[in-house]
């Protein structure tokens, strides 16, 4: 799931985001609800998504993502092969993810991200003081990064705490990505549910999260698929990207479930 923002941004040049504001949940929630989150797996467990990735209707590459669940932390480990702009581009990147219970959100510890071909990098990046400071190595030349009030994360811990606010019931929410070069904010909006038909699995009920800024996103999420990203497309000016879930196993229930 996690992995859409970074498959998406990689298609087309990074562009600058607008500032983001944080956003008001439409629902209240005991300070027992908040310690923990809504959805954690009882026992160590793994979900793999598969995706399609296509630019301006060109189906120009693959994705695939696991998320290994070890009670309230995390590893997530993203791979992508594309053809960007004729150019073949890989992308890998591992993040390690925790639970604070202090502020009842979903942090990024650390990640590692290489990428091969189009925008070319081998990135490490580490996070304290509850994500809002970052150290970013690029091939060796190092920056940090801060926020003042909301945490910095890497794509797949970005789209993990999308998920936890779905659960939450959230209307509107702000989160920050950081970049291989600036922090991006982004505003997050929830629409009303709609149904569509999705290959292989027929009709579902999908909710759409659209993102506002210099870089508009659509992220849809399917209930009946364990809340899972099914869909993300970017309205880019010129062209167009989208990726498209085709295969997703979870063992985090109390039986395997594989869809489809």
């Amino acid at each position: 799931m996690g992995h859409a923002i970074g498959a998406i941004t990689l298609l087309l040049p990074s562009l600058i985001l607008a500032s983001a504001l944080v956003g008001v949940s439409n629902r209240t929630f005991a300070n027992d609800e908040l310690a923990k989150p809504l959805d954690l797996p009882l026992q160590a467990c793994s979900r793999s998504s598969h995706y399609a990735i296509y630019l301006s209707g060109i189906h120009t590459g693959t994705m695939s993502r696991t998320e290994t669940w070890q009670g309230k932390t995390a590893v997530v480990t993203s791979k992508s092969e594309a053809s960007i702009l004729g150019i073949g581009t890989q992308y890998q990147q591992r993040a390690e993810l925790s639970w604070s219970d202090n502020t009842h959100e979903w942090l990024t510890d650390n990640f590692h991200q290489k990428v091969t071909g189009f925008r070319s990098r081998d990135m490490r990046v580490s996070f304290e003081n509850a994500g809002r400071e970052s150290r970013v190595d690029i091939d060796g030349d190092v920056d940090t990064y801060s926020s003042d009030s909301i945490p910095l994360r890497d794509v797949d811990t970005l789209a993990i705490q999308i998920r936890e606010y779905l659960l939450q019931g959230r209307k509107q929410f702000a989160l920050i990505r950081q970049a291989s070069d600036a922090i991006e904010p982004y505003q997050l909006y929830v629409q009303e549910q709609l149904s569509e038909n999705i290959p292989p699995w027929g009709e579902l009920s999908l909710i759409p999260v659209e993102q506002t800024g210099a870089e508009d996103v659509t992220y849809y999420f399917a209930p009946a698929l364990d809340y899972q990203l099914v869909k993300a497309r970017y309205h880019g000016f010129i062209l167009h990207g989208l990726i498209e879930l085709d295969n997703y196993t979870s063992t985090c229930e109390p039986n395997i479930v594989q869809w489809p």
